[in-house]
């Protein structure tokens, strides 16, 4: 099976900080830029190196947020990843991306307690139709880019417009050559897709990267397919705002939002 990254080494020094590299393949490309790769699998890898890092079954990632300080280089990279407020019931804990010795991406996430709650449990998002009463929809293949062509999608096409769309995301990639793609990565690593899913713009009309994607987690998604209720909205002033319901096949476990900056392609 073929993956977005191949794992080159892994460290921990006398701190507990871990050190990652990884190389990225083809699938990994991003869309804006062929030299630089998409955010989705990029956050997929953070993601996996959260998932490494010192876990503990009585605490979950419940918040993850991840802000874009520069170009993501299609090139080796370094992963590393801190805890920077251990606690009993709450943490936080820091996952970077380094490339060419710079921070590219910095997330911070909070892992948080878990217990029964279900006796309270309350959901005010409706669930979206499944896979399978969706139609195939290539058309999202203009985007371009080697992530892009990794993706199944599937929408309501007559209902899809610019500004608002439902669509289900899935890949048959593993994250990380020869390891295996725990759910919580492989749906993490599609999230970021939503900025393209609903555009109000083609990208050789507007340019609107987002430089930061926000997740909060009502639960722990399951499955391989990423359900994506997306709605996008541009301000009057170069400033735009992507904002999902995130779906796995059992129903809503979350949301998602992206900050845009928009320009005029050169």
């Amino acid at each position: 099976m073929s993956s977005y990254y191949r794992l080159l080494s892994r460290t921990q020094d006398e701190q507990g900080v871990t050190r990652a590299e990884y190389a990225p393949t083809e699938h990994a490309q991003g869309v804006w830029n062929p030299q630089e790769q998409h955010m989705a699998p990029a956050t997929g890898i953070l993601c996996r190196e959260l998932e490494l890092f010192c876990p503990r079954p009585e605490l979950r990632s419940a918040r993850i947020n991840l802000d874009i300080w520069g170009m993501i280089h299609f090139s080796p990279f370094t992963v590393e990843t801190r805890m920077l407020r251990p606690g009993r019931t709450i943490e936080l804990v820091e996952v970077r991306m380094l490339s060419g010795g710079q921070a590219c991406i910095v997330a911070n996430v909070w892992r948080l307690q878990t217990c029964d709650s279900s006796k309270s449990q309350g959901l005010e998002d409706p669930h979206m139709p499944p896979p399978e009463q969706m139609q195939d929809w290539p058309a999202f293949s203009a985007w371009g880019g080697g992530y892009i062509r990794s993706l199944q999608l599937k929408t309501i096409i007559e209902q899809h417009r610019p500004g608002h769309g439902r669509v289900w995301l899935k890949n048959d990639l593993e994250m990380v050559e020869g390891e295996p793609t725990s759910a919580f990565v492989r749906l993490m690593g599609m999230v970021d897709t939503a900025n393209g899913v609903a555009a109000r713009a083609m990208p050789n009309e507007w340019i609107f990267p987002n430089v930061d994607l926000n997740i909060s987690l009502l639960r722990m998604p399951q499955g391989e397919w990423l359900g994506l209720e997306t709605r996008q909205q541009f301000g009057s002033d170069g400033v735009g705002l992507t904002s999902s319901v995130l779906h796995d096949e059992l129903g809503p476990f979350g949301r998602s939002e992206q900050t845009l900056t928009m320009r005029r392609p050169r």
